[in-house]
């Protein structure tokens, strides 16, 4: 007598995607691998599965496998799957923020995938010096928008791409520091409420609250999946900023916050 294929084998294909994109929300976090085994299927059919639900916005697609797309802080995600993230918000965000930018100006930026949009929409600049801790942005710049760029030193954060430590410059190993100034500190953040702005990581907020000490005008670059949450450390109050640029209108009520910190929300 034959006998029957385990179940999962028998799944038709639209019920097999189903069961994938359930078990990935349920993991978080899985290889291709994984899944192969776990479904019964070859490689190749589950990057196709992984592939289409990419596309359909029910999982994000990485290398060698893919995560969960549910909503939730994204803080310990690698920059990878956050580039996949609200990429139409940090485009409209990075546009705005770009307009802010003068040619010539000194210009810092910090990490992370809200600042990489916007070294990309700075392609029609010239002459803007530029100093930033994100290890990604020489690689996006045009080499005709800037005259200057410097990469602040310190430990590597792989998650981020990014560098951990002071916002500080030497001439020479081991001599004195150089003051730095810079006419607009452009932060990305992780979190927005009536509270201040917030990361998730210590070192990050550091720097960030650094840089804008540094500069004449901050902005404060957010998507709207970051407004009303809280991170684990405090980078700077709300009044400490210049503007808010985000994709909507905030709530009410942190629209009221910001208004009394003197704070300009810029929306597209």
């Amino acid at each position: 007598m034959e006998t029957s294929a385990p179940a999962h084998r028998r799944r038709l294909p639209a019920g097999r995607k189903a069961d994938l994109a359930s078990y990935v929300e349920q993991t978080g976090q899985v290889t291709v691998g994984d899944l192969a085994e776990h479904f019964g299927v070859s490689i190749d059919t589950i990057r196709r599965d992984l592939d289409q639900l990419d596309r359909e916005g029910v999982l994000v697609r990485t290398h060698g496998g893919a995560v969960s797309s549910a909503t939730g802080p994204l803080k310990d995600r690698a920059l990878d799957v956050r580039m996949r993230v609200q990429t139409e918000e940090k485009e409209r965000i990075a546009r705005l923020a770009a307009g802010l930018i003068e040619d010539g100006s000194v210009v810092m930026l910090n990490a992370g995938t809200t600042t990489l949009a916007v070294a990309r929409a700075l392609r029609n600049h010239q002459d803007l010096t530029i100093a930033t801790n994100n290890l990604r942005i020489p690689a996006e710049l045009a080499p005709t928008a800037f005259r200057d760029l410097y990469v602040f030193g310190g430990a590597v954060r792989s998650i981020t791409q990014a560098t951990t430590g002071p916002v500080t410059f030497t001439m020479t190993p081991g001599g004195p520091e150089v003051d730095i100034r810079c006419d607009l500190a452009l932060i990305g953040v992780g979190a927005v409420d009536e509270g201040g702005y917030s990361a998730s990581n210590l070192g990050d907020a550091a720097m960030m609250s650094e840089m804008m000490q540094r500069a004449e005008r901050t902005a404060i670059l957010a998507d709207s999946s970051k407004i009303g949450r809280r991170f684990f450390a405090q980078i700077a109050q709300l009044d400490r900023a210049d503007y808010l640029i985000t994709d909507a209108p905030p709530p009410p009520h942190i629209a009221a916050a910001l208004a009394q910190a003197d704070v300009q929300v810029l929306v597209p």
